[in-house]
């Protein structure tokens, strides 16, 4: 759990996002975004599901969450697998403290380790550049629904990750189990119950 701050200031600590935190976290970001958040195109890709395992993150400072990160399985059309990055948020009166950037460096480092390969978001390419994403990779991509193209960015994990990358991107499919594949059978009538699937 990394702490940041001097000793004149609170420490900032980020960790996994936890259960406890999701009232806080949805506070947060309506006061960063305000309800239009929920009309981005990047919602499409979110909406329903679950961030990628481990690569929910928050800031606590003095007991109280002051920022968030999350990442997002999503697949392009050409079927490279990435993460969508979103939304980074920080609390206005802990901005101008390093938070957004140590939240942004932990999440690319846990998503490398944890064998990702890319990430994509749609942001400010002037703060986003620090963290090596630029659109020299996205022309090809295009997103569900209305986004400035300038503003598709993607960073690279592993080199050449998204060579000949391009089309839709999309939510990825999550890995179903035996059990959920027998029940959408049986839902949709192709099973009997008492019978092997």
């Amino acid at each position: 759990m990394p702490l940041l701050g001097s000793p004149s200031r609170e420490p900032i600590a980020i960790r996994r996002e936890r259960r406890s935190d999701v009232a806080a976290r949805e506070a947060l970001l309506d006061a960063a975004f305000g309800p239009g958040r929920f009309a981005k195109t990047s919602e499409r890709l979110r909406e329903g599901r679950k961030p990628a395992r481990g690569l929910a993150l928050v800031a606590r400072r003095g007991g109280r969450l002051v920022g968030t990160l999350r990442l997002w399985p999503v697949v392009t059309g050409t079927g490279h697998a990435c993460l969508l990055l979103g939304p980074l948020a920080v609390a206005a009166d802990a901005r101008c403290l390093g938070i957004g950037a140590a939240l942004m460096r932990q999440a690319l480092r846990r998503a490398q380790r944890l064998g990702h390969r890319a990430v994509i978001l749609v942001g400010d390419a002037a703060y986003y550049d620090r963290f090596g994403f630029s659109a020299a990779q996205t022309g090809a991509f295009r997103m569900p629904g209305p986004y400035q193209r300038d503003r598709l960015l993607a960073c690279e994990l592993v080199p050449d990750a998204l060579r000949g990358a391009g089309g839709l991107i999309v939510a990825a499919s999550r890995p179903r189990s035996r059990l959920s594949g027998l029940v959408d059978r049986i839902a949709g009538g192709q099973a009997p119950l008492g019978q092997p699937a």
